[in-house]
């Protein structure tokens, strides 16, 4: 890589790497630590490529989630590990909306990382990065119903981990209308 180019990539790294770590630590469960290991591979492959890439973002978001299938595909798996849940509030420091804010991320990062990283890699990609699920499967290598039905699966799935999600969900949020299914009598 000649001097340009090293600058290029250093700014990159300067202006993105903050963003692009969200992404992995999204993609990893919450594993601050795994997320920056996921991230520094990622980093280093694109470096080896730097003079050929066009658009470096998308190429080093394509590494992190290629990355991510490639750990849940190896034959040997690491279990998760378990850990207590977080303790409720420390004070009346913050005030009810940044509380509830930061009370709603501590949920939902437990509730990621108890997913598969299948499952959290499909709804990353589907909510976080809104791609797609023709994009999504692209990415994974998989079909398109493949992604529905893990995306219904893992939302399922998560529903069921952290029903508290729905309490700490904004009191402004739009409920759906529940469908009424049951059979109705249509007269002429």
């Amino acid at each position: 890589m000649d001097a340009q180019g090293h600058e290029r990539f250093r700014e990159f790294v300067e202006n993105r790497s903050s963003a692009l770590l969200k992404t992995a630590v999204l993609l990893s469960g919450g594993d601050r630590h795994a997320a920056e290991d996921l991230l520094q591979s990622a980093l280093i492959k694109a470096a080896g490529r730097w003079q050929r890439i066009d658009e470096p973002e998308a190429y080093v978001r394509q590494i992190l989630y290629r990355q991510q299938v490639s750990r849940w595909r190896l034959k040997w798996r690491r279990r998760e590990l378990t850990v207590a849940e977080p303790p409720e509030g420390t004070g009346g420091t913050a005030t009810a909306d940044a509380s509830s804010a930061v009370d709603l991320r501590i949920v939902m990062r437990g509730a990621l990382a108890r997913l598969t990283a299948r499952q959290r890699t499909v709804l990353v990609l589907r909510y976080f990065e809104d791609l797609p699920e023709a994009d999504v499967a692209r990415i994974l290598g998989c079909s398109v119903g493949t992604v529905r039905s893990t995306t219904h699966r893992s939302l399922a799935k998560l529903r069921a981990l952290a029903p508290e999600l729905a309490a700490l969900a904004p009191a402004d949020a739009e409920q759906s209308p529940s469908r009424d299914f049951s059979p109705v009598e249509v007269r002429p």
